[in-house]
This record gives structure tokens, C-alpha cells and sequence, in this order.
């Protein structure tokens, strides 16, 4: 619990300075509206933190939160009727895309970074190939109710985030949380424990897919279709997690963190908004977030060889 009180401290003190600068955000509809923004981040964050725990990459969220939109917008072309079924339709299509990438990564054995780097280039190409660079069809208004509507004050994307924050600590709580931890950290291990290591990870791809198709259908109702609406999401994912304190390489790190890397990125991007800072540094500060992780993970990566040559020298001589 320790380890994670400076992301929450961090968090704290970027809402104050939003606050100063914006007294409206004390308002109940100005948190909200904040809390609406950031929760699609939020929810791809969680399903990344799966993967990036499990020792892997998941590269191709953004390109597929894309692709989620463009093909929700063509189905259901302003058809009310049709879009209960879309909504099915892209969730078993973010679970397949998943499943996909887990089981060429772990069957396979190639490298999830190459493996998903593929998967974005494929489906961004067939975005393109599909609309020709300008999407075609309509949401509907109850499609876009998940991104924009409210129950009562509340609006959904909110209790969606809540219910998805729920879930995704229930399931680190179970065995699957404990054994994707021990799947991360010593596959190998983990292995000989009885661990099912590749159905594990593949599982933990199925569920990074699954988020960015909830991702998609917030973000499709918020922002409305564009064939860029996904574009940089995955590297957002990715720093919002290590931002969390989630050790690339896997085996450690908490999801509510992970969660809170996500908010505490959106609360940076709001601040620099509202005191007029380009955009264009968003990348910048994304890119020095992951160097310093990556950096962090590296300083502690050597104790524990040391600690486990040492076992084994240990072992060997007894």
C-alpha cells in the first residue's frame, strides 16, 4: 500500500491546482464531468495493467478502439434498433482480437510487443481501407447515451468506471489475480507450481480487448466517429500504467494504482489546458513518464538477480 500513496499524493495535488485555476471543478458537475473524460483512460488502463502485469504488451488498443467506432457507426447507421446488438457485437470483437494476440503471443512464442504492433497496423490499415479515410454511417442516440448520458446527476460512463474499478478488483483478489502476479514475476516458477501460465496471459489479452471495446463505446458516444478517434490511446494506457507504479516486466503493481495512473494523467492534460500549454506537449511529458518507469524498474531489476543468483549459489553449495 505504500508503494502506491505517491501516485495518490501526486493525483491530489494536480486536482488542487485544477481547482485553483478552474474554481468550477469544486463543483459536484465540474468533478463529474472530469471523472467523465477521464473514464474511458481509466478503463483501458485496467485492461493494459492486465497485460503489462503478466509481463506482456498489448500495442494494438488504440488502433482497435478505432476500429470499434468505425464499425458501430456503419452498423447501426442511425438505427435505434440495431444497437443493442452492435454493442454485443463489438465487445465479442474486442474479446476475439484479444484471444487473438494472447494466443500467437503465448502459442507461438513471439515477442507480444511485435505481435500487437502487428494487430495495430493491421486493423488501422483496414480502418482506412474500409472508410477511405472518412467514416461512413451514424450512432445512434441511445449508442451515444453510454458516452454522454446521465442517470439522474451521475452520468454513465461514471457508474460504467465504477462497475469495470469493481470488477477488476475482485478479479486481483481471486486466484486469477494471484496467479497472473506469479505468471509475471517467474513464469517459469509459476509453471512448476501448476500455474497455467499461457492460458493465464491469454486471458489477460482477452480482457485488454474487452476494455477497449467498453473504451470505444464511451468514447464513440463522447466525441462522436472518427478514424482517429483511438490514435496515441494505447501509449496513454501504457504511461498511465508505469505513471501507477506497475513495473514493466511484470509480476508487480496494484490495478487501483494502475487505475489512478489513468485519472492522475487526465488531471496533467486538463492543467496544461487550462493554463493554454500546446498539446503537442502531451507527448513530451508521456515520454518522460515511461523513460523514468522503465528507468526506476531498471534500478530494481538487478537486486533481485543478485537475490536469486545468490539463492542459487546457495542452493548449489548445500
Amino acid at each position: 500500500m505504500r508503494r502506491n500513496l505517491p501516485i495518490f499524493g501526486v493525483l491530489a495535488v494536480l486536482l488542487v491546482a485544477i481547482a485553483i485555476a478552474n474554481p468550477f471543478f469544486l463543483e459536484p458537475e465540474g468533478f463529474l464531468a472530469f471523472v467523465k473524460r477521464a473514464a474511458p483512460l481509466a478503463i483501458l488502463a485496467a485492461g493494459q495493467y492486465f497485460v503489462i502485469v503478466s509481463g506482456e504488451f498489448d500495442l494494438s488498443v488504440g488502433s482497435l478502439v478505432t476500429a470499434e467506432v468505425v464499425i458501430a457507426a456503419r452498423l447501426i447507421d442511425g438505427d435505434s434498433g440495431a444497437t443493442w446488438p452492435v454493442v454485443l457485437l463489438l465487445l465479442v470483437f474486442g474479446a476475439l482480437i484479444g484471444l487473438v494476440n494472447g494466443l500467437v503471443t503465448t502459442l507461438l512464442r513471439v515477442p507480444s510487443f511485435i505481435v500487437t504492433l502487428g494487430s495495430l497496423l493491421i486493423l488501422s490499415g483496414a480502418v482506412f481501407l474500409w472508410t477511405g479515410g472518412s467514416p461512413r454511417g451514424a450512432l445512434s442516440e441511445e449508442f451515444r447515451q453510454f458516452g454522454r448520458g446521465s442517470l439522474g446527476p451521475v452520468p454513465w460512463s461514471v457508474l460504467i468506471l465504477v462497475a469495470v474499478v469493481a470488477a477488476v478488483i475482485a478479479l486481483m483478489r481471486s486466484d486469477f489475480g494471484r496467479t497472473l502476479m506469479a505468471a509475471g514475476d517467474n513464469p517459469t516458477a509459476a509453471g512448476l507450481s501448476g500455474v497455467r501460465v499461457l492460458r493465464v496471459k491469454t486471458v489477460a489479452f482477452i480482457l485488454s480487448g474487452l476494455s477497449a471495446a467498453v473504451c470505444a463505446i464511451l468514447l464513440g458516444g463522447f466525441a462522436g466517429v472518427s478514424a482517429k478517434v483511438g490514435e496515441g490511446l494505447e501509449f496513454q494506457a501504457i504511461t498511465a500504467v508505469v505513471l501507477g507504479g506497475v513495473v514493466l516486466g511484470g509480476g508487480r503493481g496494484s490495478a487501483v494504482a494502475a487505475i489512478t495512473g489513468a485519472f492522475t494523467l487526465q488531471a496533467l492534460f486538463t492543467l496544461l489546458n487550462l493554463y493554454g500549454i500546446s498539446g503537442a506537449l502531451e507527448y513530451t511529458v508521456q515520454g518522460l513518464i515511461l523513460v523514468i518507469a522503465v528507468a526506476l524498474g531498471a534500478v530494481q531489476f538487478p537486486k533481485r538477480a543478485k537475490s536469486a543468483s545468490t539463492t542459487s549459489t546457495a542452493t548449489t553449495t548445500a
